[in-house]
């Protein structure tokens, strides 16, 4: 025979109810079974609300009983064929009356006991019971039993102790006799020896089940819940977390006591005495093979689940006067058991020096006064400080039998942790090592989780969660990369990139599961107004693991909150050069920053937007090398704008053929100015490990004082206009010797300049085309032939790819 069992969500309406009849139907085909079923929905907890009004004497308690009862009826009204409900509903009538007289007691008398509560919050399973058993009677060979009729406790009303001797005896005696294939019991209720109503207290249901399949020595005890199994973490908060095939007793334990909800921990013994197999399957999809938990575990991987228990507090007792002295445990646990009060987590320091427990939010104020009052003497001789207490935090375990055999996966856990900011309070790991557990703070719990769970289940498929800032010419472009590679990332690469936020200088918009990358523009049109400020909390307040702030823009406001980001653990990739071109004790602070916070700090595109060209200078740096002068072409702007300038051009058109072209700054005095190249030649000198600062270089500008001194592009642009001849002079001089006119940086012997040079053909920027960059390092290895560096040096789609591939970099940061 089997034992199945029910769970309120199973049984919410007559639909499920429906659906339940056809999977007993099945099932009954080959085995007897004992069907033990839950209240409806969440009937329990609207029969408790509504005695807890009554006390209190807030004449709402009628409506919510009015409620359950309608409800029952109208279940009734479509589960049972019309000729048979009369009495279906006469007797749930009965029921009912009986409920509101109790009701009616507590709003009198304005108490509510525990005898009462018990009695009143078991009216849910033997109103559901009674009519499940009815529908199931219209096709099956089915009776109902009361199951305070079987099980025996004490007189502990809210969480009675089983009597299994009497109990076992009660069962085996009526299964004996029972000549029906399927039996309905309501579970959660029971009565005590002096014949009063009990109850079994939290996950009450599951336990009846259990009683009952040990006491008959059942084939099979199944659990059907709304969900296909255990999983390897809470599925909503863990998108990718997945059902467990299968699990040893022990670990279905351990993941139920830290907050597995499908079953709960009492449910596990009576079973596991008699090695009875437990399945937890699906109702909505009863061929979902779910879980199976037995006496031997998976070989599939060391560890099977990640659980966490919220409204944590942590309450730490320490000081001088505990060390060496025996007994102090004794009376901590003492004060706490004597005011009921349960410890989820313990952990004690080898210095004896201090103690921390874990108990839940709800019983910490309780607990403080207390101990305080218990360790008075000591605490006012200062051998022992009062309790410090810390509230708002969750409890994470790693769960698995086999985790003893494995090394290294604390290491794990808790470097996966700190690359994430996930800071812990507290650490516990029994000898048996089927579970580590870790005190954190609940505003990082769920990230934590899915940091776990990428870390241990996902087969090294890493989530990028992507907030972008700035979504003009580059920015726009490196969406649709994003949007075009997503695929190829994940197959190839097991990078599942998503974009969470997007802003531009006016709103923004964001979505925890990505945002659509095809209708982007649409959404963000109808965001939500946007602050520099308001993007960076919302990103912080997501708190999602492997975050990214990416800032597509040339703004220096924005520069000037990538600390705050990577204070948060959140990785900074820019193509805006303003803060890497800042004093040099910012550009050290942010690289200090991002190394204490483990995040990174990417900024490829600063120099030559899709070369890689900073990149190699950090390799030849962290090879030893010594990097001695540097030169370069290193604006693509105005490379593209000297190659395309002559005697039959005007220089206004050439440099507005540029920023239509998307070469320059939305602002191109920023490229003509020479400021962008000197920038580009501070962040070479400071990543090749020379302390420089932007007023140290000579900027050589070709441009006038007047334009220098514009405030808007038409100004400039007129400007332009006026000293045409003194720019057409320059050309003809270059002309007239043969040689091309390149704008150049240079840095040599701790001395840096940029300026219009004349480069004759032979020399390496000669034959430099279109937008191209070029930069030659001489270094130690390189000191006559440099190690150089050519190609495409400016434009949306190359200086999108460039932060493309930073925002890939991050991934192995």
């Amino acid at each position: 025979m089997k034992v199945l069992k029910f769970g309120g969500s199973s049984v919410k309406n007559a639909d499920s109810i429906q659906q339940v009849i056809s999977i007993i139907a099945s099932e009954s085909k080959e085995h007897k079974l004992f069907v033990v079923v839950s209240a409806f929905g969440s009937t329990t907890n609207n029969l408790i609300k509504a005695a807890k009004l009554a006390e209190q004497k807030d004449i709402q308690y009628k409506d919510i009983f009015s409620q359950i009862e309608a409800h029952h009826i109208d279940v009734i009204k479509q589960l049972i064929p019309v000729n048979a409900q009369s009495g279906v509903i006469s007797h749930t009538k009965r029921l009912t009356n009986q409920l509101e007289t109790l009701y009616d007691g507590c709003f009198m008398l304005e108490e509510l006991t525990d005898k009462a509560l018990a009695t009143i919050s078991g009216f849910g399973e033997r109103l559901s019971s009674y009519i499940i058993s009815e529908g199931a009677k219209q096709k099956l060979n089915a009776t109902f039993k009361d199951s305070s009729e079987l099980i025996v406790t004490n007189s502990n009303y809210l969480k009675a102790e089983v009597n299994f001797e009497k109990t076992n005896k009660n069962c085996q005696t009526f299964f004996a006799k029972n000549e029906h294939q399927v039996t309905i019991l309501p579970g959660f209720i029971s009565k005590s020896e002096k014949n009063k109503a009990t109850t079994l207290g939290r996950g009450g249901s599951d336990y009846s089940a259990s009683i009952y399949a040990a006491a008959l020595n059942a084939d099979e005890l199944q659990i059907w819940t709304d969900v296909s199994g255990m999983f390897t973490a809470n599925p909503s908060v863990v998108k990718q977390a997945f059902p467990i095939t299968q699990i040893s007793y022990q670990e279905a334990m351990e993941m139920s006591h830290f907050g597995a909800k499908v079953i709960y921990p009492p449910t596990i013994q009576p079973v596991m005495e008699s090695k009875i197999p437990i399945v937890i399957k699906n109702t909505y999809e009863p061929n979902h093979a779910g879980t199976l938990i037995a006496e031997e575990t998976s070989k599939n991987g060391s560890v099977k689940g990640i659980s966490y228990i919220e409204d944590i507090s942590l309450l730490t007792i320490e000081g001088i006067g505990m060390v060496g002295v025996p007994g102090i445990s004794k009376r901590l646990f003492e004060v706490l058991a004597d005011q009921d009060i349960n410890v989820v987590m313990i952990t004690q320091a080898s210095s004896e020096h201090s103690i921390c427990v874990g108990i839940y939010d709800a019983d910490a104020e309780k607990a403080v006064k207390k101990i305080n009052k218990k360790f008075s003497s000591e605490i006012n001789q200062h051998k022992i400080q009062p309790v410090i207490l810390e509230q708002n935090l969750s409890i994470i375990a790693l769960v698995g039998d086999q985790m003893k055999n494995h090394q290294s996966l604390s290491g794990q856990m808790f470097s996966a942790l700190g690359r994430n900011n996930v800071n812990i309070r507290a650490i516990a790991q029994g000898a048996s090592e089927k579970n580590i557990s870790a005190v954190i703070n609940s505003s990082n719990a769920k990230k934590a989780l899915n940091t776990l769970h990428e870390q241990f289940f996902e087969e090294e498929v890493k989530q990028l969660n992507l907030f972008v800032t700035g979504v003009g010419n580059v920015g726009n472009r490196f969406l649709a990369q994003i949007n075009q590679q997503k695929e190829y990332l994940l197959k190839n690469l097991k990078i599942n990139v998503r974009v969470v936020g997007i802003a531009n200088s006016r709103k923004m918009v964001f979505n925890q599961s990505g945002i659509d990358l095809n209708t982007w523009e649409e959404q963000l049109k109808d965001g939500e107004a946007a602050t520099l400020e308001s993007f960076y909390n919302r990103t912080k307040e997501l708190n999602l693991r492997n975050s990214v702030f990416v800032d597509n823009t040339a703004n220096q406001k924005v520069s000037e909150v990538y600390e705050g980001y990577l204070r948060s653990s959140i990785s900074v990739v820019t193509c805006n050069k303003i803060a890497c071109a800042s004093s040099l004790e910012n550009y050290k602070t942010l690289k200090r920053v991002a190394r204490k916070y483990n995040a990174s700090f990417l900024f490829e595109t600063n120099v030559g937007a899709g070369l890689p060209i900073i990149d190699t200078l950090k390799n030849l740096i962290a090879s030893g090398d010594q990097v001695n002068k540097i030169q370069g072409v290193l604006s693509g702007s105005l490379n593209f704008v000297f190659n395309n300038f002559d005697e039959n051009t005007t220089f206004e058109n050439v440099v507005k053929q540029a920023a239509a072209e998307g070469y320059t700054e939305p602002d191109p005095k920023i490229d003509l100015s020479g400021i962008d190249v000197a920038r580009k030649v501070l962040i070479l000198a400071r990543e090749a490990g020379y302390d420089v600062e932007l007023a140290d270089i000579e900027n050589n500008s070709f441009l006038s004082k007047e334009s220098l001194d514009t405030t808007n592009n038409d100004d400039f642009y007129t400007s332009l206009v006026k000293y045409e001849a003194d720019f057409q002079k320059i050309y003809k001089e270059a002309n007239d010797k043969g040689c091309r006119l390149k704008y150049v940086g240079e840095f040599s012997n701790g001395k840096a300049k940029v300026g219009l040079q004349l480069i004759p053909v032979d020399h390496p920027f000669y034959n430099l085309e279109g937008s191209d960059n070029i930069v030659l390092f001489f270094t130690n290895r390189y000191p006559e032939n440099p190690l150089l560096i050519k190609g495409a040096g400016a434009g949306a789609d190359v200086t999108a790819s460039g932060i493309f591939a930073d925002v890939i970099r991050t991934v192995n940061s």
